[in-house]
């Protein structure tokens, strides 16, 4: 089997890591994995430190009717049985190269949780022939793609998974509080993501206020950069806040600093899954979180983490409380977030998803 799958993005997200997960794990079940990908991403650089048999496009915009015609000849050259389209603009690309003759099954991945946009071009791209599944990373995002399907039984949910030997040596070892010059003795609060609109970070910085208000030994870490840092920093010292919550940036050092923190807090509006909290189940944190999206398919309320409606500052509060001074709450999170934890690998992500390409191609 030949999987071409195509990378519009110019960064490094979420999304793009499950991408990189899914083609390491297809590769050992026998899959030939190819990627088209966007010119200078950070994509491209991967599969070139990963001699990923790849092609590096412009993917300009949707319109871009020169990186079609080139997905047309590379699938040709290539013998591509199956195109796996992953962004909003791989997928209308994807399209353009079938409307240009590919005449390949398309298989779309959605990680985002908002409608499909009322308009012609939008219900014509997710419901074009040519799209044979579309695999949802949780079942919120099925529900929420559905009214917009033809045939919404073309849905499928795969949930995301986390490569759990990237954390086999995690441990509480001091670093951050090292690093900030802080006593052991303070708690960390924290959330690594993007710092974008969707993760509502001003929820988060309202908590941290409250808690400090209530003379929590606390700092609350921002971990992570993003488009939104700019606005959320003014928020921060609009609310004189500025010695409690700390942006820590991008850090390549997870594994060793998320041990650290005594509570992942989450404050996403929205969110397809949230894999970063699979990771914080990993290094065995307990997850105080919003119920946005596809959260609670993984946040299971006083079971795995606690969950509280999105933008309700005083519940999130109440419920980092517990979890820092209820030893019994905290212990019984953990434990179940890490058995939980074994149904979300990347190894399971990727069975799933070669179910799906087997159904499409009939392999099955």
């Amino acid at each position: 089997m030949k999987v071409l799958h195509l990378s519009s993005e110019k960064t490094w997200r979420g999304g793009e890591q499950q991408i990189a997960y899914l083609l390491s794990e297809l590769v050992n079940y026998g899959v030939q994995v190819y990627v088209a990908c966007r010119w200078q991403s950070a994509f491209e650089t991967y599969c070139q430190k990963q001699n990923i048999s790849h092609l590096s496009l412009p993917f300009a915009n949707e319109f871009d009717l020169v990186t079609a015609l080139q997905l047309k000849k590379y699938c040709r050259q290539n013998k591509i049985d199956l195109v796996h389209a992953h962004s909003a603009h791989s997928h209308a690309l994807s399209v353009w190269a079938d409307l240009l003759g590919n005449n390949l099954p398309i298989i779309l991945s959605r990680r985002v949780d908002f409608p499909v946009k009322n308009n012609w071009l939008s219900h014509y791209k997710y419901n074009y022939p040519a799209i044979r599944k579309i695999i949802c990373v949780s079942d919120k995002i099925k529900e929420v793609m559905a009214p917009a399907l033809k045939q919404p039984e073309k849905l499928a949910t795969v949930h995301s998974g986390i490569d759990l030997s990237r954390f086999e040596e995690s441990f509480r070892n001091g670093k951050l509080h090292e690093e900030l010059d802080l006593p052991l003795s303070t708690f960390l609060i924290g959330n690594v993501s993007a710092i974008a609109p969707h993760k509502d970070y001003f929820t988060f910085v309202d908590t941290a206020a409250q808690l400090i208000n209530q003379d929590l030994d606390a700092k609350f870490l921002i971990i992570g950069d993003g488009p939104s840092r700019p606005e959320i920093e003014a928020y921060v010292a609009q609310k004189n806040m500025q010695k409690h919550i700390l942006f820590l940036g991008f850090r390549q050092d997870i594994p060793e600093i998320l041990p650290e923190l005594d509570v992942f807090l989450i404050t996403s509006e929205t969110e397809g899954l949230g894999t970063t909290i699979l990771d914080a189940f990993a290094c065995r944190v307990p997850v105080v979180a919003t119920a946005g999206g596809g959260i609670p398919e993984i946040v299971k309320h006083n079971q795995t983490g606690m969950l509280a409606a999105v933008r309700d500052t005083n519940m999130l509060a109440t419920h980092v409380l517990n979890v820092l001074t209820i030893d019994t709450l905290r212990s019984r999170l953990i434990a179940n977030a890490t058995e939980f934890l074994n149904g979300f690998t990347k190894e399971q992500t990727a069975l799933k998803t070669l179910a799906v390409y087997q159904e499409v191609l009939g392999n099955k």
